[in-house]
């Protein structure tokens, strides 16, 4: 029964590793030219992103129905690896627990069979076994020490990637992805901060978790669908969540503020020389950062206490026209002005707080 796991779960790994999200075909359009005003384009991929698509900076391509990119598959979680990653998250947990059953039995039973119980004192004898039967593999210090490792191994294992799969059935059973649940909530949060009365209704959700548990999971292993066109509720059309990316992207330009580099920054993802809070609280997520040359000018659409994130803007036609996005130390920065007829920065006002 162990093997049967060992083997379930390797199989959906390596799949999840080796048969990829699924790449939107490079050059892309849709079928008629006049949605192309629906879509986003993205310039590496030199094709438009298809709805439910993103650019993954780690693969470098358009990623079809993009969850997340996973390290320890070292690819993207997506369209066509969705059901065998859910799966490898499901079934390593409970060959873990299994695991952790066999190491719990076989040192409570070879532990009690070298207990000496004496009038004053109780002793455990390593050596031998006091009683039968005696264990097929020698039962000694170093294999309970072995034995107590690989249990808690097993049990973290349990608990972290049980958590993960959970999560992942929360997005499954309302037929979204992670990056669609972050982009449901961003428009909750532009609808309410511009008062503009309008309801943004999840395009991909059947009304059913069983039917939206279908558009993962299927008896032949192939999800349905080519992952460029998908069906959609009532009420809505293939192209509802790429407009509100696009009402999100404009709005981000409306909200950035734009700042100075004051001090150079060489791109380190915890600097020495910028403070003892800036070094301590930096980022935990692998989004890049990006170096600052004393001068440069940013755009910053987000930040914390003591980092920001934004857009370096490129000025010169050498930089081809490539953006430099990531985050930066916010002690590295000032808030920008320009005088409306020399456009010259005003130093009078400090970094924002």
């Amino acid at each position: 029964m162990l093997l049967n796991w060992t083997v379930m779960i390797l199989y959906n790994y390596f799949s999840a590793m080796f048969v990829g999200p699924g790449y939107v075909p490079l050059g892309w359009t849709p079928e008629k030219s006049q949605d192309c005003m629906y879509l986003q384009y993205c310039k590496v991929c030199q094709s438009y992103k298809a709805p439910r698509s993103h650019h993954c900076r780690k693969c470098n391509r358009c990623v079809m129905k993009m969850d997340h990119h996973c390290p320890w598959i070292n690819n993207c979680c997506g369209y066509q690896n969705h059901a065998s990653f859910t799966l490898f998250l499901l079934l390593a947990p409970l060959g873990c627990i299994h695991a952790s059953f066999i190491f719990i039995m076989t040192m409570y039973t070879q532990l009690y069979n070298r207990i000496s119980f004496g009038w004053s004192s109780v002793k455990i004898d390593m050596s031998a076994a006091k009683r039968d039967p005696r264990p097929i593999i020698p039962f000694g210090l170093s294999a309970f020490a072995a034995s107590l490792f690989a249990l808690g191994l097993a049990l973290g294992t349990t608990i972290a990637v049980g958590m993960l799969f959970i999560i992942q059935m929360k997005v499954i059973l309302t037929n979204k992805t992670s990056i669609e649940s972050w982009i449901e909530e961003k428009a909750k949060d532009r609808i309410q901060y511009y008062q503009t009365g309008e309801t943004f209704i999840f395009p991909y959700d059947m009304g059913s978790k069983w039917k939206n548990f279908r558009q993962v999971f299927t008896w032949s292993g192939i999800p349905e669908g080519d992952g460029l066109d998908w069906p959609v509720r009532d009420g809505c059309h293939q192209y509802s969540l790429t407009i509100e990316q696009l009402k999100q992207k404009a709005d981000k330009r409306v909200r950035s503020v734009k700042y100075r580099a004051i001090e150079d920054y060489s791109g380190v993802c915890c600097p020495v020389t910028k403070g003892v809070k800036t070094f301590f609280t930096t980022p935990c997520t692998e989004e890049p950062r990006i170096a600052l040359s004393k001068g440069d000018l940013i755009l910053a659409t987000r930040g914390l206490k003591h980092w920001m994130y934004g857009e370096k803007i490129l000025i010169s036609a050498a930089d081809g026209g490539i953006r430099e996005r990531g985050w930066f130390p916010r002690k590295c920065v000032e808030k920008y002005q320009s005088d409306s007829e020399t456009d010259q920065p005003v130093d009078e006002e400090k970094k924002s707080k």
